[in-house]
Order: C-alpha cells, then structure tokens, then sequence
C-alpha cells in the first residue's frame, strides 16, 4: 500500500465504488448493454404476456410518445437506444427485466475482480458492514453481485447506496451514507478508482483508498498525497 494517507485500523464499514473498483469498468457497456441489444426483439416477444412486461412496455410507449406502437417498432426504439451505449429512463425497466431473466437462465454473470470478492468476505467475517455506492441504481448493482461469477455475493452486504443519495463526487452523499450507515464518517472507509469521488468522500471525514488496476490510473493514483494507493483489494490490511 502506498504509504501517503495510510489507513488507521479504526474501520467500522466499508463503502465500495462497483465500476472499475471491485467490477470490470466496462462490463455494463460491454457486456450487459450488447446483449440487451442483440436479444431485446426476441424476449419482448416471448415475454410480452406477462404482466410486469406489459406495464413496463406501456410506460416505454408512452415516453417515446408512440402509445399504439407494436413489438416491432418497440423493438426498433429500444435497439435504438441502447445502440447509444445505454438505455433511455422510460426503457431501463423493460431492459432490468430482461438482464434479471438473463442473470437467473445463467446467460449473464456479474463480474466482479477475485481479489475485491476474497477482501470482501474477509471483512464481512470480521463483522464489518459492507455498502456500495454506484451510479447505477440500486437494483442493477443488487443483479450484479447476487448472480456474479463467484456466485451470491449479495449477503455480504447490509445495503446498496445509488444517485438517489446524491453525486459521488459531493461532500453531502457522504455525509448522508454516514447518516444512513449510522457511524461516523471517521470509522467508514470509502474505496474507489476515481479521484475525485475519493476527494468528496474525504472532505466528508471518510478514510479513503484508491483502487488503481491499471498502469494509467496508478500513475495519476501515486502523484497525490490525499488518498491510500493500492493495486488491488489484496493489499488493503485493517487491523
């Protein structure tokens, strides 16, 4: 561990950034995105009978202001959107169903790094409380560990934090995720691949710890003083 702004052995809970700290960063746009694409006509197709399909679709059809639109021209605009890299709102509950039948049939695993996930159990053996806190909502990160390629991680955590709490890269989301952990900021560690969100979460009193997998991130990581360095999970040691 990089030495400059070392942790104390003071740790209560820990809050883990998903995308690029203990998941690929690129597993959204390059794994759940494309298949949504690819298989999005067919599954509306079988799917479109049950109730939740139906209601989501209806929500879908009247965003897009296309309230008579048929599976085909649905199929179209959604395969429209997430050819953009992502999903519209009114689409993300459709697109959430289909990944959530994907995820339960075996044809999509969450990934998340072996050595966030052996860190992860350790610290949960210890009885420290474990969050996440993501851009993506709740749910997506909930449908990422429960059915990942280590299996159910979802036990190991106590709850999952989301834009709904605020932007990440503000003082205020940390000082409300201290509020809800009920600790003091002090005692929670905030673990992260990205600068500026470590930087919100210790002006908010967290101890912090930068994730830096790659050659690029670790020479950004190793040229400031502010946060603990790593390479990877396995080098993080609380007392």
């Amino acid at each position: 561990m990089h030495l400059e702004g070392s942790l104390s052995p003071e740790v209560l809970a820990v809050v883990v950034d998903i995308e690029g700290t203990i998941s690929d960063a690129r597993f959204t746009a390059d794994v759940l995105i494309p298949y949504a694409e690819q298989h999005f006509g067919d599954w509306l197709a079988r799917h479109r009978g049950r109730a939740e399909v139906a209601a989501a679709a209806d929500v879908f059809r009247h965003a897009v202001d296309e309230p008579e639109a048929d599976d085909d021209r649905l199929s179209e605009l959604a395969e429209a959107s997430l050819a953009q890299g992502e999903a519209l709102p009114a689409l993300a509950e459709l697109v959430r169903l289909l990944w959530l039948d994907a995820y339960r049939a075996g044809d999509l695993e969450g990934h998340v790094y072996p050595d966030a996930v052996a860190t992860l159990q350790g610290w949960a053996d210890d009885h420290r409380a474990l969050f996440t806190f993501s851009a993506s909502a709740a749910y997506d990160q909930r449908l990422l560990v429960t059915y990942s390629d280590h299996g159910d991680l979802s036990d190991l955590f106590s709850g999952f934090f989301d834009p709904r709490t605020g932007k990440k890269t503000q003082a205020a989301s940390y000082t409300a995720i201290a509020k809800a952990v009920g600790q003091p900021p002090e005692a929670l560690l905030f673990v992260s691949d990205r600068g500026n969100e470590l930087d919100a979460a210790k002006k908010a009193g967290f101890q912090t710890c930068w994730v830096a997998r790659t050659d690029t991130a670790r020479e950004k990581a190793y040229n400031q003083q502010t946060h603990a360095v790593v390479d990877d999970f396995s080098q993080i040691e609380l007392l």
